[in-house]
Order: C-alpha cells, then structure tokens, then sequence
C-alpha cells in the first residue's frame, strides 16, 4: 500500500489481516498510525477480494492508546480536533460493509481499548491487559464511551472507566468487552484469523445485512456522545493534576507556560 508505514497488511483465504506496526511506540495511536488506519481500512473495505477485516497489533501488545507526543504538540484546539478525528474512525468501523474482527493479545489501553471495543468481534488472549488509565490521570477518556457502554452495560463502563487496575481477557471476556477467549495454546492473533477466515466462507451478502441490522443500535447516538466526552476531556487535561501527569510529554514552551 503506498504511503503506508505503520499498517502491516496479509491476505490470506479472504481475510485481510491490518496489524499496527510500531511496536517501538507500543502502537501508540497519533497522526501518523491514524492517517495509515483509515487508508489501510479504507483500501480493505473497498477490495472485492476481502470478505473480513482482521485489525491486530505488531509487537508485545495491540495498543497503548493515545501517543501523548502527538496529543500535547499543539494546543487545545489541536488537541480537541485529533481526538475528534480518532473517535471519527473508531465509530467508522460499524460503518464498514465487511465484518472488522479485533485481535488483541499483550494489552489494550486508552484509545486502544476503545478501538478494539469498536470492532464488531473482538478475540482476546487469557493474559492480555485490558485497561482505561485516562481518569487516574486527570482526564476523561474523549471517545469511545457510548460503544462501550452498548458491549457491556453503562455501570460496568463506568467502573471499566475509573477504574484503578486493569483487568485481564478472562474478566474481559465475562464482562462482554471481549466476544471470544482464545484457548490457552493459541494466541488471540490466531484464534481470531481462524474465526475470521470460517466468517469470510459465508455468504457476504447475510453477512452484511447482519451486520447493519445490529449497528444501528451501536451507532445511533455513538457521535453525539463523542463530541459529549470529547469536551469533557479538553476541559479536564487543563486542571492541574493531567498537566502534571502530561508534563514531560509537552513542548519547552508550554511546559514553562
């Protein structure tokens, strides 16, 4: 795919396997990981020969969430607009006309979890880490929330929100967070290219039409709940405590502001 650096591709019995790849950054999703996503998604959605999309991570876990590099460069406005631009793509996911299946193996966290929840089968690992940081850092999580709370109730994700500790695939899979546990012998990378390739025999069409009978409910106000948390969060990141905890991450300039 041209122009893309950080979106591995496979295809393999009509299944396109996109793997975010920059292990080094943990998978951390900024600009660039953003910009590869929608081309690499974009691409898959529109390819006749993919029947299912298979989003996976590269390295030791799916995705840290937010790069905080990319998030505190600019000012509020900018920061307010990627956030905005990253829950746009989330949401696009129950928008694909082609079933997006989520491997998750290692760790989902922030804006990882939420993108992996946004998928429409989510397959996790018995050891992966699931967990939301945002709150005990000073912030609302700015997307995401909604979609969470339609996989498993708005007091679980309210507790999942806040909560201190993470939990692991086996509590995430209790919780509705995950739809799938894979065996103890495979990862969830495997287990979930196995469920992906027997979901891609079927017919495309009942497939489809599956799946756009049952996003409705997920999308209706998944948007406007978006923008809801997205205001919240750039009124949070400007008290004290997220400045703190953001400090080392932002420019000399605001830092010393």
């Amino acid at each position: 795919m041209a122009g893309v650096k950080f979106v591995s591709r496979e295809y393999e019995d009509k299944v396109e396997l996109l793997a975010i790849n920059r292990p080094e950054r943990r998978n951390a999703l900024g600009e660039d990981i953003l910009k590869d996503l929608v081309e690499s998604v974009g691409r898959a959605a529109n390819d006749e020969d993919v029947n299912v999309i298979l989003l996976a991570g590269n390295g030791p876990g799916f995705s840290a969430g937010a790069d905080l590099k990319d998030f505190s460069a600019g000012g509020i406005n900018d920061t307010f607009d990627l956030n905005r631009r990253l829950g746009a793509f989330v949401r696009s996911l129950a928008l694909v006309r082609k079933p997006v299946v989520c491997a998750v193996d290692g760790f989902a966290l922030g804006g990882g979890l939420m993108l992996a929840a946004s998928c429409d089968v989510v397959v996790t690992a018995r050891l992966t880490r699931w967990h939301l940081p945002e709150v005990s850092l000073g912030w609302l999580p700015g997307f995401g929330l909604d979609t969470l709370a339609a996989r498993v109730g708005p007091f679980a994700a309210r507790s999942l929100s806040w909560s201190p500790t993470a939990i692991d695939g086996v509590e995430a899979h209790r919780l509705g967070l995950a739809d799938i546990l894979s065996p103890a012998t495979e990862t969830a990378r495997e287990a979930a290219l196995r469920y992906a390739k027997a979901l891609a025999a079927m017919p495309p069409h009942a497939v489809l039409t599956t799946k756009q009978f049952f996003s409705t409910s997920v999308t209706a106000r998944a948007e406007v709940m978006d923008d809801l948390a997205n205001r919240y969060f750039s009124q949070d990141i400007l008290h004290e405590t997220a400045r703190a905890n953001m400090q080392r991450f932002l420019p000399k300039k605001a830092a010393d502001a």
